[in-house]
């Protein structure tokens, strides 16, 4: 691009390097971009982790950028929850390769995700925050302040390194995505709204701990008409616990905690989360709720903080994107947060690639659909979440009647099981077919990972970074058009179908003819632009 060169413009700045920014820059990196991404935080920083499950989707996401395995291999599998009420669920009932969640620290991902950024060459800016940002029709502009540290690679012999402290500093780019967290500065410069409300009125007390007594499931949680405390061993001997009391006014002062600058008058924190915790907290509440604290001792982390359910109005504004907890955020409970934000930046990294690259037909539209697809996502994973946190909080004996009645129903009927799995999984998120296309379809739908010619499976074929076209044997490859094309390992499937970068169908017909791939294929792709490449 000789003219961005000319005026020194990268194609995207992410900022935020948490699991979502790491994912979306190194996916867009992959794809032959420029990248700059911006963190407010020294990379020395201890990485106060919260996040600790990682579901099947979010797995099979992974897997299609070569990573599953890697990651799978730090943590526990955990195949079956009791989430309440002596109520089992069994994930073997989920059809995936991942039929399973995964305990690992969020450190773990996001370790992972950042040796893969950098080796894609994205250059990263620690300590820099972002002061301002202005944007015209062809770029972003963002202003930063901050000790720098910049990092351009995990084998550079010099290491890190550090510049003298800029009062401001500028950095031009065809994009921006905001995946900076709940008090995204990015969003808030952008004056967008964060409306919603504390899921939880008490802020939540976190601790990783370990156990003289630890319990005999897996994952332990249950709440009362005061408490909830929720147990979940790391498997190395760690358990993180979560808690939190139930004893504090509904309708949270406004004055006791930071106000929300886009919301005022709507803080973000009913109670101060930078009250220090104190192990006995942790005890204490966990013996309300659970019977026993289990023998907690030697805390190596705690924290507080408030749980709320939020979620922004516009994922997109010009040529500026907002994704993870910069979007939405809701209760932990279902470990839903951080799969959220890297389905997130799985779902827009190909369309910014598509469209800087030139691929796109209709380049606008397929930027508003990021917004079009996830924001219905984020609005009901923060539905979900907060329906698990009031179930499991409910008081009074009525109302815990009517709980045991229903997880009594839920228990004993498969498809209402499998329903509830895969809407806390993601196997169950399905977007909107595109414009003109008529239902039934099976477009927008995930797509399985099933088994092609050569030994390949589809996830395997999609860690070349572009569309993957599947046939029967003999169909011709639609000329020119920037994708992969395989055929099935199984001789008597007739289906031809057209899958997204992110794992989901764009397309499917049986017996289709080569002009009806080829049509279809141009609904998504301008021929010869070139397949986009991404390395694991």
């Amino acid at each position: 691009m000789t003219d961005a060169a000319a005026k020194d413009i990268v194609d995207v700045v992410v900022v935020g390097a948490g699991p979502t920014g790491l994912l979306l820059a190194g996916d867009l990196a992959a794809a032959g971009l420029s990248v700059t991404l911006v963190e407010q935080r020294p990379r020395t920083a201890a990485n106060l982790t919260r996040a600790f499950a990682v579901h099947a989707r979010t797995l099979e996401l992974l897997d299609a950028r070569g990573l599953a395995d890697e990651l799978v291999s730090t943590g526990r599998r955990i195949d079956r929850v009791r989430p309440f009420g002596g109520m089992t669920l069994s994930l073997q009932r989920l059809r995936s390769r991942y039929p399973f969640v995964l305990i690992t620290p969020q450190y773990e991902t996001e370790k992972l995700l950042e040796r893969r950024a950098l080796s894609t060459g994205v250059h990263i800016r620690y300590d820099c925050r972002i002061t301002g940002i202005q944007q015209d029709r062809d770029t972003v502009t963002l202003t930063t302040a901050g000790h720098a540290t910049d990092t351009t690679g995990p084998t550079d012999p010099a290491g890190p390194t550090d510049e003298p402290i800029h009062p401001t500093r500028v950095i031009h780019a065809r994009h921006a995505v905001g995946a900076d967290g709940v008090r995204s500065t990015l969003r808030e410069a952008l004056g967008l709204p964060f409306p919603g409300k504390a899921a939880v009125v008490r802020s939540m007390v976190l601790a990783d701990v370990r156990l003289t007594d630890p319990p005999r499931d897996v994952l332990t949680a249950n709440g009362t008409a005061d408490a909830f405390a929720f147990l979940v061993p790391f498997g190395d001997g760690w358990y993180r616990a979560i808690a939190w009391r139930h004893d504090t006014p509904d309708t949270p002062d406004p004055a006791a905690g930071p106000a929300n600058p886009a919301n005022p008058g709507d803080p973000l924190d009913p109670v101060d989360p930078t009250n220090p915790v104190d192990l006995d907290e942790v005890r204490e509440i966990t013996r309300q709720a659970l019977g026993t604290d289990h023998g907690m001792h030697d805390p190596r982390w705690m924290s507080r903080f408030q749980s709320d359910e939020r979620q922004v109005p516009r994922y997109r504004v010009g040529r500026v994107f907002l994704a993870g907890d910069a979007a939405h955020v809701h209760s932990p409970a279902g470990g839903l947060g951080m799969n959220t934000g890297l389905q997130d930046a799985a779902n827009l990294s190909w369309k910014l690639a598509a469209v800087l690259h030139g691929q796109a037909p209709d380049p606008e539209a397929l930027l508003d659909s990021y917004h079009r697809e996830r924001r219905p996502v984020g609005r009901r994973v923060l539905r979900v979440s907060g329906a698990l946190v009031r179930t499991v909080m409910v008081g009074g004996p009525v109302l815990r009647a009517a709980r045991k009645l229903a997880t009594g129903v839920l228990a004993r009927v498969g498809p209402a099981q499998d329903r509830a799995l895969a809407t806390i999984s993601g196997l169950g998120i399905a977007y909107p077919p595109p414009a003109g296309v008529r239902r039934p379809t099976l477009a927008g739908r995930r797509a399985p990972d099933l088994p092609l010619a050569g030994g390949l499976r589809l996830y395997e074929a999609l860690r070349a970074g572009g569309f993957v076209l599947v046939t029967p044997p003999g169909r011709a490859t639609p000329p020119g058009a920037p994708l992969t094309h395989h055929h099935w390992r199984a001789d008597d499937r007739t289906a031809c179908v057209l899958v997204r970068p992110d794992g989901y169908l764009a397309w499917s017909a049986e017996h289709a003819s080569d002009s009806e791939i080829a049509a279809a294929t141009a609904r998504w792709l301008l021929p010869g632009t070139g397949a986009t490449k991404r390395e694991p």
